[in-house]
């Protein structure tokens, strides 16, 4: 499954750029006060996303599944890369909190 056009440009958009190397257009998708939280760590703003992003192994997205939910938008997805474990299923990425122009709330977990 994919990202269907029912799914927010944005968060299409983060899939599209997420599974290659680091770019400014990454980074570009999130607020300058964004909270990504991933792994049980909480990463305030471009800066600290950007430490993450250099600490964390490329991976390819398989997207499962696409729900909205009070909560927000939630995309599952199998994720595959240099990492034990990998392909890891079921990863739930949270998006609570984004707007046509930025992500400002993005939790990552199983």
């Amino acid at each position: 499954m994919t990202a269907t056009q029912a799914t927010p440009a944005i968060i299409r958009r983060y899939f599209a750029l997420a599974g290659q190397p680091d770019s400014e257009d990454y980074f570009a998708l999130f607020a300058e006060d964004a909270v990504v939280g991933d792994e049980s760590n909480e990463h305030r703003g471009i800066g600290a996303i950007r430490q993450w992003r250099r600490a964390v192994p490329l991976v390819s997205y398989e997207i499962t599944d696409v729900e909205e939910t009070p909560a927000g938008t939630v995309v599952t997805a199998t994720i595959t890369g240099d990492f034990p474990g990998s392909p890891f299923a079921g990863l739930r990425y949270r998006f609570s909190d984004y707007d046509d122009s930025a992500i400002r709330v993005l939790r990552i977990a199983p």
